[in-house]
């Protein structure tokens, strides 16, 4: 199965909607060669492949997809948990990391205790380090992003804050919430729960409106049980919001990994923002998810244009230059000097480590993964290494041979 059949699910392109957009010869092909193509791998002889090819990516892009979703889209699909396996592929030292093992940098690495005692740290900067706002990052970029979270908090609005996996976005949203309750800020958090959250019914749990309503009566008075049909519980909300911001309270409505919302509920946020009491929005929305949500918002998916239309996006974007400074940070949080730790060699290398590295088309493009999670594993590797040969610091030369043993260096 072509990994296209798999990204038209998942952000719900319907094969006559594709069809559509791709025109040859003056007229638009017909949805049964896209139902060839996708399902079996079939393509017609009428028209060169690499042309065809070319034209779904245009089309796709105008419905939507960001380039990163265009990577192997015709190639037939790869599991996930394959790449996750033992047998990532090794890294040239002069070449920028691989696919498969920029997936390994996603597993969970810690500093033992042999590294531990070598370097005499007294407890690992990376794991379980989150306590007070102080012990957050803030990079010009990030303090950017908090304070559009505390604005949409404290002010109203809809915004969706999205970043790749690893990137802060809970760490972010761990803060605003510590941020409401130290400042006694009069609002009231709303967070469904989403252990299971897919985008259908097939992949796992969607959550639909009526979710949310239940999860809004809940916050506001949770001895009050829902009613039972969609208009009566709406209706039901809707008087509990009144009640409460009449009261004082301001509500903010929190939904983590909010990529993986269908398509409708994401249009029925609209309603939800709308709500209010004379001129006074009632609730204020903060989504917050990977980069699959930016496509799903997409100002040219034409089923969500009024949400878009409504909702401020920021992204988190990756450390790059500043990784120097949020090392830094990680360890001036444990008294600890990380120059006494690193050689100045091994910041230049973090960053071009981090990189991942593809040709579509005969085009090279490089994207960077420097984010907070990835950047954790790879120093807490480096340290771990170092350790065990010896070396009084994580030097460049450390850090390359840490990717090269199996993409990224196993805790020994």
């Amino acid at each position: 199965m072509l990994k296209l059949k798999n990204v038209m699910k998942q952000f719900n392109i319907k094969q006559a909607q594709l069809a559509k957009c791709i025109e040859y010869k003056g007229n638009c092909i017909s949805q049964a060669v896209i139902n060839l193509i996708i399902n079996r791998d079939i393509w017609p002889r009428s028209i060169q492949r690499e042309e065809l090819e070319q034209k779904i990516e245009k089309a796709l892009i105008k419905l939507g997809l960001s380039n990163d979703y265009l990577l192997d889209i015709f190639k037939e699909e790869t599991d996930t948990a394959e790449i996750l396996a033992d047998n990532a592929v090794p890294v040239d030292s002069n070449e920028h990391l691989t696919k498969e093992s920029a997936y390994m940098l996603l597993r969970k690495q810690t500093i033992n205790r042999d590294a531990r005692a070598h370097f005499r740290i007294p407890r690992d900067p990376f794991t379980d380090e989150m306590t007070e706002d102080a012990d957050v990052y803030l990079s010009d970029d990030i303090r950017y992003v908090r304070a559009a979270m505390r604005q949409t908090a404290q002010h109203g609005g809809m915004l969706a804050v999205i970043g790749e996996s690893g990137s802060g976005k809970s760490t972010l949203r761990h803060d605003l919430i510590d941020w409401i309750n130290i400042n006694r800020e009069p609002i009231t958090v709303i967070e469904p729960y989403v252990l299971g959250l897919e985008d259908n019914e097939v992949k796992g749990k969607s959550l639909k409106s009526m979710d949310i309503s239940s999860a809004i009566i809940s916050a506001i008075n949770p001895q009050t049980k829902p009613r039972r049909s969609a208009e009566a519980r709406a209706r039901q909300m809707h008087e509990l919001l009144k009640n409460s911001a009449l009261s004082g309270r301001k509500h903010l409505l929190i939904i983590e990994e909010a990529h993986g919302l269908p398509i409708p509920t994401l249009k029925h946020l609209k309603r939800f923002y709308e709500l209010q009491e004379g001129f006074k929005k009632l609730l204020s929305i903060i989504l917050i998810g990977q980069t699959e949500l930016q496509t799903k918002l997409s100002e040219y998916n034409p089923e969500v244009r009024e949400v878009v239309q409504r909702c401020e996006v920021v992204n988190l974007k990756p450390l790059d230059f500043k990784a120097e400074e949020y090392i830094k940070h990680k360890f001036a949080r444990i008294d600890m000097d990380y120059t006494t730790l690193f050689d100045s060699s091994a910041f230049n290398e973090i960053i071009n480590r981090l990189r991942v590295a593809s040709t579509r088309r005969g085009e090279k493009q490089v994207r960077s993964l420097c984010y907070p999670l990835a950047v954790n594993n790879l120093v807490s590797n480096a340290l771990n290494l170092a350790a065990r040969i010896g070396a009084l610091k994580v030097t460049g030369e450390v850090i390359t041979e840490c990717i090269k043993e199996r993409g990224i260096c196993d805790a020994k």
